[in-house]
């Protein structure tokens, strides 16, 4: 690639940028604590469903000690409902490892800011560019949709080789002088114009260059291989109540998918033929070590996590026999219904709560 494309490239996108950029609230900052915040959400999540979820994560946690000192069951319940919640047990121990190690400072060099947990290369470009106005570019969703469309790239981009070459050719882009600017302006572009239907080429700073443009391949380009038919699960869990109308709920181990946060004991259906009721019972001894009348349904639910499905079967169900133990499990807890809200829940398992609390409203009235 000769200079001047290079050049006219760095100067259009970045004049569209100061004109076109949107006005959120991570972008009014040169706060690394900020910029990493807002990296780490926008992962895997819209920008209309982050901004109220960074705004009220900023008044809860002002500063990086904030976040560190706080426990992990706070951390949880104010992410709840993002999702992919390794991000926060890992933001939190990066946190802490930023507050003891860093005097609370973010660190400013590549080896430094990937040694802290959660953070991998993307997350290292934005902070390093955007805070540190360091040259390092960031490639995400967006700037792999632009460079494809841009260069006419038609291979697979799930293939790391291909990846590997969309990242030099974003590093042979990216201005020098304003890095940070320049990867936010390219992602702008990707998220606002270069969208992935109908895309807004006639507002675009780059069309004038883009080879897809010429061609007109949209459909085509980027390709992406189709993806794996994700597995689909039954899932029977018990809403044990005990004799003062209390629930039983468990806290998921650390290390485990959805860790730190309480859900309704339960499990997997083992064979196709397994009555959800006999799975509910199996897992309820498995789990806790108790054996259980398995009552009315509660509710059913689909759910969606990124490799799998889910329908999930909430029964109510009471003791039979045994003491309730976390045989599998961090804790177990006796709760209220109408503290149920004070504890963070997966998204499936909240769905119940909200349709416990919902019922105890009824007989409340």
């Amino acid at each position: 690639m000769n200079n001047e494309k290079i050049k006219r490239f760095q100067s259009e996108l970045l004049n569209w940028y100061q004109v076109n950029k949107r006005d959120l609230p991570w972008r009014n900052t040169d706060d690394p604590y900020k910029i990493w915040i807002s990296e780490i959400m926008l992962q895997q999540t819209r920008v209309d469903q982050a901004m109220p979820y960074y705004e009220r994560f900023m008044k809860l946690f002002p500063t990086i000690y904030h976040l560190a000192e706080a426990d992990q069951q706070t951390v949880l319940k104010a992410w709840e409902g993002l999702g992919y919640y390794s991000r926060a047990r890992n933001m939190h121990q990066a946190a802490k490892s930023v507050a003891k190690d860093y005097n609370g400072k973010i660190p400013d060099t590549w080896q430094e800011v990937t040694s802290l947990k959660g953070i991998g290369p993307y997350t290292a470009a934005a902070i390093l560019s955007i805070a540190y106005q360091r040259p390092y570019a960031v490639v995400d969703g967006n700037v792999i949709r632009v460079i494809t469309r841009y260069f006419g790239v038609r291979d697979d981009v799930r293939s790391a080789k291909v990846k590997n070459g969309i990242q030099s050719l974003a590093d042979e882009l990216i201005d020098r002088q304003h890095p940070g600017e320049f990867n936010q302006a390219l992602m702008e572009t990707g998220a606002t114009v270069c969208t992935p239907a109908n895309p807004k080429c006639s507002e675009c700073p780059l069309s004038a260059d883009c080879t897809t443009y010429r061609t007109a391949e949209f459909d085509a380009i980027p390709y992406k291989s189709p993806a794996r038919k994700r597995p689909h699960h039954h899932i029977g869990v018990g809403i044990i109540q005990n004799d003062n109308d209390e629930v039983l709920i468990a806290l998921r181990p650390d290390d485990a998918m959805l860790g730190g946060l309480w859900e309704f004991p339960g499990g997997k259906q083992e064979e196709r033929d397994e009555d959800i009721r006999e799975t509910i019972r199996r897992e309820l001894r498995e789990e806790l070590g108790v054996e259980v009348t398995v009552n009315e349904p509660l509710m059913s639910l689909n759910h969606a996590y990124s490799h799998f499905t889910i329908t999930l079967h909430a029964y109510f169900c009471r003791l039979v026999s045994g003491i309730p133990k976390p045989k599998s499990s961090q804790e177990i807890r006796w709760v209220p219904i109408q503290a149920l809200n004070d504890f963070p829940f997966p998204k499936a398992n909240r769905k119940l709560t909200e349709q416990l609390l919902s019922m105890e409203r009824e007989i409340g009235e």
